[in-house]
């Protein structure tokens, strides 16, 4: 353990109050281990983005979860044994959900936190919201969570105090039953229904501009090459999640203006409620006109991350509207997948291939480029001027005629 605590420690550089996770994982007919792995790699990324340090992982072969325990009592038992013995762990994460009476009887026998996907991700969300709407959204999602899990939920609640998992209303709400929830939920629906005839409203007055958003998977680099575009100071860092709240800037390229909006980035397993609460943020997406689709192509799972992406803008019904997908972080494949002997030819060679192979797969024309080094960042936005252009005499000709 002392070799694995210490890498986790020195990776980390966080301080004393830095919280140390154990995440569990499941392998089933659905879920193969290599998937389990990737999954466990963005659950980890997760937890660092929440302010916890993973220093083990459980895996588990199941074919279907465990009513109690989710992992059967044995590995349960394993966890907790572990748990004990390394009594700086505070939390066990699991990377599914889990229902109220699992997380009880999980947090007996563990005496520590215990945390799924969703409760992080929800974390996550509430630490980073800033805007009332993106608050509201997020206190919706949360109660919507927490409802069906009371009965389990209660005492494991009562136990605890803040941290991970516990912000929001979490810390404040223990004391509330199911038909106080139930109110609550009714008057953030309500509220945010109220918020979102006033985002309504703003959109409205931004009419007879063509709109283009940038859509694509968490942390591939939006808010980045949001603010080269715009030579704006959007937040943007190398964590999961960055960009909560939806961003709108004016463009002119070539003489040609138009609105270029940056939103929330998606993620395989995102939770059902915050999909759901986070719809009308992604307004903002269902009435652009084109979409800039961004796709770090130096992850190991772009692919599967852009199909995540896909399905996503198909439930919101936007999946046939004009796309530029958009491969960012050239510089890091680079860096990544080059051997170190390779000539100029050879590493043409290598991205002609890559390009062809996505071309193929996704059934649009890749554009390779770096956000960060700035490359064929020109090529971009002579495509974007293109099809903004195209847009404009599509819907709004008597403007498109003084060019």
């Amino acid at each position: 353990m002392a070799n694995e605590w210490n890498v986790g420690k020195k990776k980390s550089g966080l301080r004393k109050e830095t919280e140390y996770a154990v995440i569990v994982g499941v392998i089933t007919r659905k879920q193969t281990e290599e998937l389990v792995d990737e999954y466990l790699d963005e659950l980890e990324f997760l937890a660092l983005t929440a302010g916890a340090v993973t220093v083990k992982r459980f895996v588990q072969k199941l074919d279907s979860p465990d009513n109690k325990t989710f992992v059967g009592s044995g590995k349960a038992a394993e966890i907790a044994e572990y748990v004990k013995e390394h009594e700086e762990v505070t939390m066990v994460i699991f990377d599914d959900d889990l229902s109220g009476k699992q997380t009880g009887v999980l947090e007996e026998r563990m005496k520590v936190k215990i945390i799924d996907r969703s409760s992080l991700i929800l974390d996550i969300f509430a630490n980073r919201a800033q805007t009332a709407q993106a608050k509201t959204q997020v206190e919706l999602a949360q109660m919507q969570y927490m409802l069906p899990r009371l009965r389990g939920l209660w005492t494991h609640l009562e136990r605890q105090r803040g941290g991970i998992g516990m912000r929001g209303p979490g810390e404040t709400e223990i004391e509330t039953d199911r038909r106080i929830i139930r109110d609550k939920i009714s008057k953030l629906k309500k509220d945010l229904e109220k918020l979102d005839r006033q985002a309504a409203t703003r959109r409205k007055g931004r009419d007879a501009m063509v709109r283009v958003a940038l859509v694509g998977y968490t942390n591939v680099g939006k808010s980045t090459l949001m603010n080269l575009l715009t030579k704006s100071d959007v937040f943007a860092e190398d964590k999961l999640f960055a960009t909560l709240d939806t961003t709108v800037r004016k463009v002119a390229f070539e003489g040609v203006p138009f609105l270029l909006t940056d939103t929330v980035g998606f993620i395989r397993k995102l939770p059902h409620h915050l999909v759901e609460s986070f719809k009308s943020t992604l307004d903002e997406v269902r009435e652009s006109d084109i979409l800039l689709h961004v796709v770090d192509v130096a992850h190991p799972a772009h692919a599967d991350q852009i199909r995540t992406v896909q399905t996503l803008l198909k439930e919101l019904g936007v999946e046939e509207k004009p796309t530029v997908l958009v491969f960012n972080k050239v510089d890091l494949f680079r860096e990544r997948n080059y051997d170190l002997y390779l000539d100029e030819e050879g590493k043409e060679e290598v991205e002609e291939g890559l390009r062809k192979s996505l071309e193929s797969e996704f059934g649009h024309e890749a554009m390779l480029i770096s956000a960060k080094t700035r490359e064929n960042m020109e090529q971009l936005r002579r495509r974007l001027v293109d099809m903004v252009k195209g847009e404009y005499q599509m819907t709004y000709p008597y403007i498109a005629q003084h060019w």
